[in-house]
């Protein structure tokens, strides 16, 4: 009854040391946004605490609260609702920790063992990792945590010896399409374009196949880049002002990233790989009038922007820059169309 989409491989390591009884007091869930990790850590927080011999069984009051958010024993630890943008202005603080530590030296209260899950764990403050640290050096009995990172080069490496790791891959992009449609009953057309945009996380296609504001919104950013590639400089510098100091700037050159190498397949020849199923006819237009040497530099440029602004350089200097990068529409031959 683990309830993730694959990660075959991470499961059964849990469940092979659930057979022996030698659970780690801590582990550290390594992986990219959305490929399961919260899914894999509830999953074991019920394997811990199940009433059934099959652990987990989903099925025991124990686990059916777990999954409710509404067990006793099970805390997880969360940036604040819309925060997730501001990583780097967020920190997980000492108090936390402290608060973290009072209820872990209590004893369960209504299950097997207490479960703290840290999402997001490359945001601790430097206090708040020392006092962690001491915690995972002498363990109080009946606990276990469970760190969540996608960035574990940030989480000092004194914590990172005193957990198990455990990887999660991003998974084949025909896994996540077959599971949707299997199992979640998404119509296959859809489950394809999902599976292909997810980057091999389920956990976002599985938000963006309930959720229909997600395909919306990244339809509008599609649009804004076409009209973009159709304009003149003026207009795209417009663009720019309106874009600084903005969050969804990280989220708009994945998006470009994407369209770029889908634009490099269908120049090539490989239009069948392409992420954007449902803009093919656009990709095509687009790769008929230019040349490699412009897509590349497009795909450099959406790359090299992506890393000066993690390394906090001015955004709109970097943005404009990218602006001189991108292809126009309408060069070697070709029309400056409207999206439609």
């Amino acid at each position: 009854m683990w309830q993730i989409i694959g990660q075959g491989r991470a499961v059964e390591l849990l469940k092979r040391g659930l057979a022996k009884g030698s659970r780690a007091h801590a582990f550290l869930f390594v992986g990219p946004p959305h490929v399961g990790k919260m899914a894999l850590a509830i999953n074991l927080a019920q394997a811990l605490n199940c009433e059934a011999e099959e652990r987990p069984c989903g099925q025991c009051l124990s686990c059916q609260r777990i999954a409710a958010g509404k067990h006793a024993d099970v805390q997880t630890m969360v940036l604040p609702e819309g925060d997730s943008e501001n990583e780097a202005k967020t920190k997980i603080s000492v108090d936390q920790i402290e608060q973290l530590q009072h209820s872990s030296n209590l004893p369960p209260f209504e299950g097997k063992f207490k479960v703290f899950i840290i999402n997001q764990a490359e945001i601790f403050s430097i206090g708040a990792a020392n006092r962690l640290l001491k915690t995972l050096e002498e363990p109080p009995p009946k606990v276990v945590f469970i760190l969540l990172t996608s960035d574990e080069h940030r989480i000092p490496a004194t914590i990172i010896s005193r957990c198990q790791r455990v990887e999660l891959l991003p998974m084949p992009a025909d896994k996540i399409e077959k599971a949707l449609v299997k199992e979640r009953s998404i119509y296959p057309d859809k489950a394809k374009l999902l599976a292909r945009l997810s980057h091999g996380c389920p956990g976002w296609a599985l938000n963006a196949a309930v959720n229909e504001g997600v395909l919306q919104h990244r339809t509008e950013l599609l649009e804004e880049l076409l009209t973009i590639i159709g304009a003149d400089y003026e207009t795209r510098f417009d663009y720019v002002a309106h874009w600084t100091g903005k969050q969804a700037i990280p989220e708009r050159l994945s998006l470009w990233l994407d369209w770029g190498r889908d634009l490099l397949l269908g120049k090539s020849g490989s239009g069948a790989d392409v992420a954007n199923v449902d803009r093919l006819s656009w990709l095509t237009d687009l790769a008929r009038n230019q040349t490699l040497a412009q897509i590349r530099e497009m795909i450099d440029g959406i790359q090299t922007a992506s890393v000066q602004l993690r390394q906090n350089a001015n955004p709109q200097l970097v943005l404009e820059v990218l602006m001189l990068s991108m292809p126009e529409h309408g060069k070697n031959g070709g029309k400056k169309t409207k999206s439609k």
